[in-house]
């Protein structure tokens, strides 16, 4: 049975001490059996912070990008080695917003991959279509592209550290969610990749997320699909309340 996963990607938000009385509020609610893992996603600037107030609580830390290099003259940029120093067990790698304003290629998606699976980091996996890629029917392929090059060369016993995180990317901050029909359609899909890529055991326990505009009025509906196991959450992640509401998700 895969343990379903709700992770916070906060983007570009919050200062140190926002982010620590979230944590605070985040620990009170969230005992240590509860069945849904929580990880939450934050700029850097907060990283060791965070992972200092949640030692013990059950609730993981991650870094929303990493560079592929342990270290050199890389000036701006961060390593898995540096992110596992800031008490770090998770990495987002290859969401849509660094593939669309920094232009990260598949390549480098799976160099990243690569080096996150190096230092023992836990990678959340992004792939998804544009508005226009789904308009021109092309989701599938897009889809199957970005996976099978993003897992270039990664084994199937790399594959236990990595979660895939399905956004539609013209679901993202827009308001507009993806039905649930849409959005199993296409989980079901990477779910008969994985299994044609490495194997059926491999696909049974891949977790495989939703990530297109999660919000209270959804979550329901959404993880009672069979192969949606989670979500990456963006704006709705923001607020203690609402983060609440969807790691309680009821999910029948």
């Amino acid at each position: 049975m895969r343990r379903s996963l709700i992770a916070a990607n906060w983007k570009m938000h919050k200062k140190i001490d926002e982010g620590l009385s979230f944590i605070t509020g985040l620990k009170e609610k969230y005992p240590r059996t509860h069945p849904v893992e929580v990880v939450i996603c934050a700029p850097f600037t907060m990283l060791f912070a965070l992972a200092e107030k949640a030692l013990g609580s059950g609730i993981s830390i991650g870094a929303q990008n990493l560079y592929w290099e342990k270290k050199g003259a890389y000036t701006g940029e961060t390593s898995g080695q540096m992110i596992v120093d800031a008490g770090c067990e998770y990495v987002i790698i290859g969401h849509s917003e660094r593939r669309q304003y920094f232009h990260e290629t598949n390549v480098e998606v799976n160099k990243k991959i690569k080096a996150a699976h190096a230092e023992r980091l836990n990678v959340i996996f992004c792939i998804g279509e544009s508005l226009t890629e789904r308009e021109a029917g092309q989701t599938f392929t897009v889809v199957q592209k970005q996976l099978i090059e993003g897992l270039e060369g990664i084994s199937e016993d790399a594959l236990e550290s990595i979660t895939l995180a399905y956004e539609p990317i013209w679901a993202i901050g827009t308001g507009v969610t993806a039905t649930p029909e849409q959005a199993g359609e296409v989980h079901t899909f990477i779910r008969k990749l994985i299994r044609e890529q490495f194997s059926d055991p491999a696909a049974e326990k891949m977790r495989i997320l939703y990530g297109g505009s999660v919000k209270p009025g959804n979550v329901d509906q959404l993880m009672a699909l069979d192969d949606i196991d989670g979500g990456l959450v963006g704006g709705a992640s923001l607020e203690l309340s609402s983060f609440l509401q969807l790691i309680n998700f009821k999910s029948s």
